[in-house]
């Protein structure tokens, strides 16, 4: 490739897990054009802070040229396991669609070139319901669910919805005539499945850029259904810091540490983008510690020079002022605050009956002559 070429490849690909036939990107980047490139989200729990991860990749692409599609998968999210009811589903695509662009905006992203498509404007057309019978029939049990084994919900008596999610996805690529899609490990049963399914209809194979998963604050995967796991991009700030002085984070331990995990994969490519890359950790009685490489961070935090309580307080401050313009954006729009209503309705509480308790003086009660009676003052009223 030439040196132009080269360089946008790199930015594509920079911080990647993995890039499944890179060739395909690299022959459009050689012949001077724009891939088409698209992410997809279930639009289901309250996005939280790893989104960063997909949306701060979005930037690069952007800025590497490419024409980049955000696909807000309506269908996709009731058709796994009714995660997101039918009647809510228009609302969280809108608040899907507001929180991403504030994301993009919070880190000085222009969003003019980004184009969002809602599944369902396309999903129920002739077309592309012709083509999911036509991909049902080459596909069988086994491989649709080894497909969407790490992104649809398992259970032991699952609805089939949840063997159409895998082939929708796919289908998806073609439908929207992209030439890479972009995703997370997780996905990755899927992009591989994808490479083989496509061809029996006829249509082309396509790139895929797999972006590394973000370790929860408890270890394991961040998870918008584990309150304790995620940070909601709205959290107040007290609560973005009770979080993370929560979660794990044990000395010396880089592996699924979840904190660890928020600076390299959201704090430091924020940086990055705003053009200051680096990560300052306050000290009480000597220098700040100023990391711009994750693995520099990573060697000070085995050697224990940056301790857990050093690392916390650092981290909660700077995701708070990364949030920041992202909660005064939602502040300052009624029409996300009226959204957010609609999407994520409280939840009602039901009323609990209270039920007196009657001592020994209810019918058909066994009187102990021995016993005292309590005063009507001691008998107490508590909840069923």
């Amino acid at each position: 490739m030439d040196p132009e070429a080269q360089a946008r490849f790199d930015l594509i690909s920079e911080n990647l897990a993995e890039v499944l036939n890179p060739e395909l990107i690299e022959t459009i980047l050689v012949e001077k054009k724009s891939p088409r490139v698209y992410w997809g989200t279930a639009t289901t729990g309250r996005p939280h802070t790893g989104y960063f991860v997909p949306a701060l990749k979005i930037a690069q692409l952007l800025r590497a040229g490419c024409r980049v599609i955000v696909l807000l998968a309506d269908i996709h999210g009731f058709l796994d396991n009714l995660k997101a009811p039918l009647e809510l589903v228009e609302s969280r695509a809108q608040y899907y669609s507001k929180v991403i662009t504030a994301i993009l905006e919070s880190v000085g992203v222009p969003t003019e070139e980004l184009e969002f498509v809602l599944g369902s404007s396309y999903q129920k057309s002739p077309e592309y319901v012709m083509d999911v019978y036509r991909l049902s029939s080459l596909t069988s049990e086994h491989d649709a669910k080894r497909a969407g084994a790490e992104v649809v919900k398992q259970s032991s008596n699952a609805p089939l919805s949840g063997l159409l999610y895998p082939i929708l996805q796919v289908l998806d690529e073609e439908h929207l005539n992209v030439d890479a899609q972009l995703g997370g490990m997780d996905q990755r049963k899927l992009f591989v499945a994808a490479t083989e399914w496509l061809p029996k209809l006829g249509y082309r194979k396509r790139c895929h850029l797999v972006n590394k998963m973000v370790a929860g604050l408890q270890g394991g995967k961040m998870s918008s259904s584990d309150q304790d796991s995620k940070i909601d991009l709205l959290d107040p700030p007290e609560s973005v810091s009770k979080k993370i002085r929560k979660a794990e984070a044990a000395p010396r331990v880089v592996e699924d540490n979840g904190v660890l995990a928020l600076v390299e994969f959201i704090l430091l490519p924020a940086a990055a983008l705003k053009g200051n890359k680096e990560f300052r950790v306050e000290r009480r009685d000597a220098e700040p510690l100023v990391y711009t490489d994750i693995q520099q961070l990573h060697d000070d935090y085995m050697k224990d020079i940056l301790t857990p309580q050093l690392l916390k307080p650092a981290v909660a401050g700077a995701l708070v002022n990364l949030m920041a313009p992202i909660q005064k954006a939602y502040q300052d729009s009624p029409e996300w605050q009226e959204i957010t209503l609609k999407a994520y309705p409280p939840a009602v509480q039901k009323k609990q009956k209270k039920v007196k308790d009657k001592g020994s003086r209810y019918p058909g009660a066994t009187k102990n002559l021995n016993q005292e009676v309590a005063e009507p003052q001691d008998q107490q009223t508590v909840s069923a």
